[in-house]
């Protein structure tokens, strides 16, 4: 590492950056990867480091002919290409797919400071320094072999969509700072009728976690959906969280919305549990206490429940960096109830209710690990298998799609959303390699 002694605090803070977004810093794990996966995943004593470890997989996409791998038993292809920045799919009822292509909007005041340069230094290394193209993209395979031969551009003109839903013939789009509500026709290739807001979500021009997703009731009445904190343990102080860090519950009629949920980091994915009923979802844990802190998680979420953020972790795990404390919520921390890996930024869930993949995939949670920046050895970058038995985790992941990183520890790509298709193939966005992959057992 270069010495910039002589030079002014904050030019040399800013070289000294630069220089560790190229080599890496910060510690290592001591613990393997395993040792923060499932039930009770290993909690050591936190290792707040002077620099916060820094460890990227570079953003290269594809080399032509090449792909992910599937597991035994199973193929990958490529179901749609040249897409930009796919993050989240979600599937009609006749089958076709919808995209969103979407990215962070602009958030000035999520940028301030060394630390702020820094993060969106990662962000771009890692692939997601692009504007967003701010479309729904409709990809449908009119042959039936797989590979979607028809696209046209669903919705444009959005604020960073990510969420998808339809309810009948009303279509629902989590917006970043907004849900808005279009008219739909089964079968329609595009809608150009202008949309309603239905709520307004917390956005603006500090939005640290941008992604909303969105997902309704069995019964169609409600909506739920993600807002991702502000900060990473409220660093820009409580009064920025309001609203956030939560799962809401929205009316879908009227817009009338109370928080579901909360203390929940930065949830994403949300599936229902067909056994029990329950709303699962994916959530994002804290960063800058070491590589082996803190377990990202899939639980069941409790009506009024409160998981922890930011005061603590995984039940009363007292995170000391957050002033001034709150005990007593502390002590209300419910304890998630499955670990899916340290810094694995898991954030696609699906359920595997109506896949046709091998019989060991047929009861359990597909998880999306869009991929570490911030551990060493790297972490995630792989589609898993969480199987359940009675409504909940049994037993340890199964690798559905791995080889997302090069042996030199680049990223040819990055899984993020997981859909069970039509036809029961899983489709998995890959927003570093620009293509929607569908993986289907071995004879399909």
């Amino acid at each position: 590492m270069p010495s910039f002694r002589r030079l002014p605090l904050p030019l040399a803070l800013c070289l000294t950056a630069a220089a560790l977004l190229a080599t890496g810093c910060g510690e290592s794990a001591k613990l393997p990867e395993s040792a923060g996966i499932g039930p009770s995943p290993q909690l050591p004593e936190p290792n707040k480091t002077l620099i916060p470890t820094v460890h990227i997989a570079p953003a290269k996409g594809w080399e032509d002919g090449k792909k992910p791998v599937a597991a035994d038993g199973m193929t990958v292809t490529a179901f749609a290409d040249k897409l930009d920045h796919p993050r989240w799919v979600y599937v009609l009822p006749n089958g076709d797919v919808l995209v969103a292509e979407s990215n962070a909007p602009p958030k000035p005041d999520d940028g301030k400071g060394i630390r702020g340069w820094v993060m969106k230094q990662v962000m771009k290394r890692a692939g997601a320094g692009v504007p967003s193209a701010n479309r729904i993209t409709l990809l449908r395979d009119t042959n039936g072999d797989g590979v979607a031969d028809e696209r046209s551009v669903f919705l444009k003109d959005l604020n960073s969509p990510f969420g998808m839903v339809l309810v009948g013939n009303d279509f629902y789009v989590a917006n970043t700072d907004a849900v808005v509500r279009y008219p739909y026709a089964p079968g329609q290739p595009a809608i150009t009728a202008p949309g309603q807001k239905l709520v307004d979500l917390p956005g603006g021009p500090l939005n640290h976690h941008w992604t909303k997703n969105i997902i309704a009731s069995p019964d169609g009445n409600k909506l739920y959906v993600t807002v991702g904190s502000n900060s990473n343990v409220a660093e820009n102080g409580i009064d920025k969280e309001a609203g956030r860090a939560a799962i809401w519950e929205v009316d879908r009629q009227t817009g009338q919305h109370r928080v579901f949920a909360s203390g929940l980091r930065n949830p994403n994915g949300m599936a229902w549990e067909p056994t029990s009923g329950m709303l699962w979802t994916a959530v994002n844990e804290r960063d800058e206490i070491g590589s082996d802190l803190v377990p990202d998680y899939i639980t069941s979420v409790r009506d009024g429940a409160f998981y922890g953020w930011p005061y603590s972790y995984y039940g009363q795990h007292v995170d000391v960096r957050v002033k001034p404390p709150a005990p007593d919520l502390v002590a209300k921390a419910i304890v998630p109830d499955y670990a899916v890996g340290t810094h694995t930024a898991s954030l696609g869930l699906a359920s595997a209710a109506g896949n046709s993949l091998p019989a060991r995939f047929q009861h359990g949670m597909f998880v999306g690990q869009h991929g570490s920046w911030n551990r060493k050895p790297r972490a995630g970058y792989k589609v898993i298998f969480v199987p359940f038995e009675q409504g909940k985790p049994n037993g340890a992941p199964f690798d559905v799609l791995t080889g997302f990183l090069t042996a030199d520890g680049d990223a040819q790509g990055r899984p993020v959303g997981v859909a069970v298709d039509k036809r029961g193939g899983l489709l998995v966005a890959d927003d570093v390699g620009n293509v929607i992959w569908r993986v289907t057992g071995a004879t399909r």
